[in-house]
């Protein structure tokens, strides 16, 4: 268990992705995963009020009922970017969140992010709002996802100069193959002590070795978008890499991919979904992977 930067949240090394609850995966399915992931020492969830159309939320919330699990499971949700309420305005964030925390049958929010940057609604008040949330219980700690560095700072100067709620942690698209973070966010996450929690972190299911030259096109968007990778000289040589990294440890291609993450400066737990059990297995051994310094540079080499 690592700590999310300086706050009490306690969190397992892989956080499960929602996203797929109630969109790939039914209700049976979502809580076979969640039953599986707790079992196996798992205690952080990821969602958004955007997920299946708010569905991921309730499906969550009524396994948290069923399992009574609350008191010992970090949950984490977002804001800004479902339908009418894509936007941070103050009314968009007191009403999402009363909304989430009734779809997710709780008193509170452990984590709650702003999904995406909006430049419309000036910080202030998209602070402003959060900070309310937090002082009132509902919100334990807030954190950003999908900002550019300069947006970010702006947003934890203003914090600190007024007084209101800071985001602790951010959730950038990061992971092999898009390694754009490193670019200005890696060392401004670093210097503002701010977690990272990487999404996309398999890259659409390409790390797991499922799209290959040659092999099976798919039929979805996200297939579409991982088989691009092979388009690119580094995919065929990540996919290599990832080949000869998990063969000697026993393990899967995801782990290995995700145990990379993982040992990147700032991260504190990678996301990922699973839409059934099989699926998560492959994940799991993260919690006990450890890549030496040969193949962790071996990974970053590959992939740039």
């Amino acid at each position: 268990m690592t700590k999310i930067s300086d706050t009490e949240l306690d969190v397992f090394p892989l956080c499960l992705g929602g996203n797929v609850f109630g969109w790939t995966a039914d209700e049976d399915a979502s809580f076979a995963v969640l039953d599986a992931y707790v079992a196996a020492g798992g205690n952080f969830i990821d969602t958004a009020d955007l997920y299946a159309g708010g569905e991921s939320e309730k499906i969550i919330g009524r396994w948290l009922a069923r399992r009574g699990r609350r008191d010992d499971i970090v949950i984490a949700t977002k804001v800004g970017m479902a339908g009418e309420r894509a936007n941070l305005k103050p009314e968009t964030i007191r009403a999402a969140a009363e909304d989430s925390l009734r779809s997710l049958g709780v008193d509170h929010i452990d984590l709650y992010y702003a999904h995406r940057d909006d430049l419309g609604t000036p910080i202030e008040e998209t602070l402003s709002a959060f900070d309310e949330l937090v002082r009132e219980g509902k919100v334990r700690h807030i954190a950003a996802s999908n900002y550019e560095a300069p947006r970010l700072a702006a947003a934890l100067k203003i914090s600190e100069t007024e007084g209101l709620a800071r985001y602790v942690a951010l959730q950038p698209h990061y992971n092999l193959m898009e390694r754009g973070f490193e670019e200005e966010l890696a060392d401004l996450c670093a210097r503002e002590n701010l977690g990272v929690l990487p999404y996309f972190g398999l890259a659409r299911g390409f790390l797991t070795g499922k799209y290959r030259p040659g092999g099976p096109e798919g039929d979805s968007p996200r297939a579409e978008r991982a088989r691009e990778y092979l388009n690119e000289r580094r995919g065929v040589a990540v996919l290599g890499a990832l080949d000869e990294i998990a063969a000697a440890h026993d393990t899967s291609l995801g782990a290995v991919a995700l145990a990379w993450l993982l040992a990147q400066p700032t991260v504190v737990a990678p996301i990922a979904s699973a839409r059934n059990t099989e699926q998560l297995a492959g994940l799991l051994p993260i919690a006990d992977l450890t890549l030496s310094a040969d193949e962790l540079e071996r990974l970053s080499s590959a992939s740039v």
